[in-house]
């Protein structure tokens, strides 16, 4: 049915390409700043003259609330589908398998390709089934899409990065000296790679500009997140890689000059999530241990009989409870004590799932938990089956995300400038939902099921 409902919902788009005609925009460009927090822009320490010219010339937004948990592969995927996690099923950057007791990644996509884990329609299937070209560099959760025209997928192994990326954009890539064989060295370096992958996937994409001129591009740049990881936010690391990722914004606009589109183009800067400085991580594992919850084999994996597992997702923890029969005893027993852990700022039971995460059950997905935990200020979780303690301390301290998406430091940046968008305008508040329809307005193409609204008082009248 979900197939069907989708089919048909693209030959209506395909039915109406017409529209685009009398679209504000021709082009429009959504860049990803990872970890862009909403107090960047304010920041004196922080220098982004490039985006800061736009917001002025367009519309800046104070607050951009993201979704639960905060994390990259959720968040990325509402950006582009107008939908809460619920619905559009990338519910965390890994799930735990409840059959086989393990721990499945989705990030960096070792496994899956986006018709496998994306439930809905993204805004690039929208417009490619307008007869619109479409492309993506890096976008998480975009691994194999046949609705992106030009790509190069979010993984970090070298052979993945080629076999999906698009063969011609790959070919081109070489001749030019794009070093796009360097993706798993840099991968590997950890921060020491992050501002050259930021350039060479930067110099993908302006390619594309000056010689595709999609009517749609997504770029993903990760540079601001791992120093925040690896120092906490707002620190002199944080801020340079703001100031990178702010350069890389001036190279894509003066590829639009250099395409002659530049008058024709909306820019949409913005984020996945914002981030907190953590000095504890939570073992919650560690204290269903004491309660005979928990077992491991070794410290390493988890034991046959254990009949919880506490999966860590940074300021969230995903309870699962494995033993299927006893499901509604064990919640009543270790969610109060759950709760009294230091650190942990409220649960969230299944029952609250929709209102309060805009997530699904488990009876409905069994990859969703059966409790959640919210991590304070300050701390994170971690799930080691080996630690014995419930509360470890960080020195020095770093950063994290994945907190409840209500928590202020967790909010994120947008900026929307160019064609079709008012100018020297300030907006309070949005949400992330709210951008993948305002990006379809824009484009003159309909996209009728989104969760979110369009941003009227972003646009020109």
């Amino acid at each position: 049915m979900e197939k069907a409902m989708r089919t048909t919902l693209f030959a209506l788009l395909a039915a109406v390409s017409s529209l685009h005609a009398a679209a504000p925009s021709e082009h429009v460009i959504l860049v990803s700043i990872d970890g862009w927090a909403h107090h960047y822009f304010e920041d004196p320490k922080c220098h982004m003259p490039a985006v800061k010219a736009l917001a002025a010339q367009g519309v800046r937004v104070k607050r951009m609330e993201t979704s639960f948990p905060t994390v990259t592969w959720t968040n990325h995927t509402t950006l582009v589908t107008g939908v809460h996690p619920g619905r559009h099923g990338v519910l965390a950057n890994e799930y735990y398998d409840r059959k086989e007791r393990k721990k499945v990644p989705l990030i960096p996509d070792p496994i899956f390709n986006k018709d496998e884990i994306v439930k809905t329609p993204t805004i690039y299937d929208a417009a490619k089934a307008a007869g619109l070209t479409t492309a993506g560099v890096i976008w998480p959760a975009s691994r194999g899409a046949k609705t992106l025209d030009w790509t190069v997928p979010d993984v970090f192994e070298q052979e993945l990065f080629e076999k999906y990326g698009t063969p011609q954009l790959l070919e081109e890539a070489r001749a030019l000296g794009i070093p796009i064989e360097k993706q798993m060295e840099w991968c590997k370096l950890g921060n020491a790679g992050k501002a050259q992958r930021d350039y060479m996937y930067t110099q993908l994409a302006t390619h594309i500009i000056r010689t595709k001129k999609p009517n749609f591009l997504a770029l993903h740049l990760v540079s601001l997140d791992s120093f925040e990881h690896a120092h906490g936010r707002q620190v002199p690391e944080a801020y340079w890689a703001a100031n990178d990722s702010d350069n890389r914004v001036a190279d894509l606009i003066r590829a639009t000059e250099e395409a002659g589109i530049r008058d024709k183009t909306t820019f949409i800067i913005t984020t996945d999530h914002g981030f907190v400085t953590y000095t504890k991580s939570i073992n919650a594992n560690a204290a269903l241990k004491k309660h005979g919850f928990v077992k491991s084999v070794l410290g390493k994996s988890l034991a046959p009989d254990s009949k919880v597992f506490a999966m860590a997702e940074g300021g969230a923890c995903f309870v699962y409870v494995l033993d299927e029969a006893n499901r509604d005893s064990i919640l009543a027993e270790i969610t109060p004590k759950l709760a009294k852990l230091e650190g942990v700022s409220g649960t969230v039971e299944a029952k609250d799932f929709a209102t309060r995460l805009r997530h699904i059950t488990a009876a409905e997905d069994p990859r969703e938990p059966d409790l959640v935990l919210l991590a304070a200020d300050g701390y994170t979780f971690t799930d080691s089956l080996a630690d014995t303690n419930e509360i470890i301390p960080n020195d020095p301290p770093k950063g994290a995300h994945g907190h409840d998406h209500l928590m202020p430091n967790l909010y994120g940046c947008c900026v929307i400038s160019g064609a079709g968008i008012a100018s020297g305008k300030v907006i309070d508040d949005i949400q992330n939902v709210d951008i993948t329809p305002t990006m379809a307005r824009l484009l003159g193409i309909p996209f009728p099921d989104a969760d979110g609204k369009v941003i009227e008082a972003a646009l020109a009248k």
